[in-house]
């Protein structure tokens, strides 16, 4: 009999996860708005309603699964990940026995952001965490939290620290059309990429390889600056290489949100997935992903 594995946040990512998964599992997933039920069925998805935000929802979730992949974003707001909580409040149950019944495996999909600025160093995931906004804040407490749970209730936690994500849906297309600005390469970061094909066969390799309590940089082979990537992207698409401007320029024209991300600069090491995981990626560098997306789909 298949083991029960439940996907929390069933967006594009988890969907390209699921033809990897499905022949292994069976898979539930939590969805909030009634629209994405049908689209979930689609999919050979079980569709479990339950929102993130009200705890009382989520009590279809004791002891349901196996295994968890939670793939859902904190809320936009302070410093604490409460529907990453609420989530493992749902999971543990108990039983009139008084023992519970908990997930074997449970696999978090973070983010690299944890690191903040390392001013272009080449890390691995035994770097220490650095967090220099509230978004990044709140996944290091998720991961905390996790890590925890885990733990003390002696289940194989797993995190996956994402950078950006490609694929062909996924470009900055409408950016570069409308004109936006990037930094000058002398005050560039360097930025970290996935494409999301690569991140869904890494999901699947952390499911049945992770180590327990284990930390895996989901990133490609490549160390671009943001600056190169757009204009790797806008070579492919023919549009205008987007003009360049100092930090201070930046401040003015650029918008806060991605302000933030270009104020961090790192470097990511990726050696610990194809080790442990076992994985061989299908877009090695952006240029693969890039050119598969934009040229090769044409």
């Amino acid at each position: 009999m298949k083991k029960t594995l439940l996907i929390i946040g069933c967006g594009d990512v988890a969907l390209r996860t699921v033809p990897l998964l499905k022949t292994h599992y069976r898979i539930l997933g939590l969805y909030r708005n009634a629209d994405r039920a049908d689209l979930l069925r689609a999919n050979d998805i079980t569709p479990i309603y339950g929102n993130l935000d009200c705890p009382k929802s989520l009590k279809k979730l004791e002891g349901i699964a196996h295994l968890v992949l939670h793939l859902a974003p904190p809320p936009n707001y302070g410093k604490r990940d409460t529907r990453t909580l609420h989530l493992l409040s749902a999971l543990t149950k108990k039983t009139k026995t008084n023992s519970t019944i908990l997930p074997q495996r449970f696999i978090y999909i973070s983010t690299s952001g944890v690191y903040g600025d390392c001013r272009g160093d080449l890390i691995d995931e035994t770097h220490p965490v650095q967090p220099e906004n509230d978004r990044a804040i709140r996944r290091v407490f998720a991961e905390k939290q996790i890590r925890n749970w885990g733990k003390r209730n002696h289940i194989s936690t797993c995190i996956v620290r994402v950078p950006g994500i490609y694929a062909a849906n996924r470009l900055p297309l409408q950016r570069l059309r409308d004109g936006h600005p990037t930094l000058l390469d002398a005050e560039d970061s360097y930025t970290n990429h996935i494409h999301a094909d690569d991140l869904a066969q890494i999901i699947f390799a952390a499911i049945r390889f992770a180590k327990t309590n284990r930390i895996y940089h989901a990133c490609d082979d490549s160390h671009l600056k943001m600056g190169e990537y757009f204009d790797l992207v806008a070579d492919y698409s023919g549009l205008p290489h987007p003009r360049r401007i100092t930090r201070d320029q930046a401040q003015e024209q650029i918008t806060p949100g991605m302000l933030s991300f270009m104020k961090e600069s790192r470097r990511l090491r990726n050696v610990r997935i194809k080790k442990e995981l076992h994985i061989s990626l299908l877009y090695p560098t952006v240029h693969d992903g890039v050119k598969a997306a934009l040229i090769n789909n044409q």
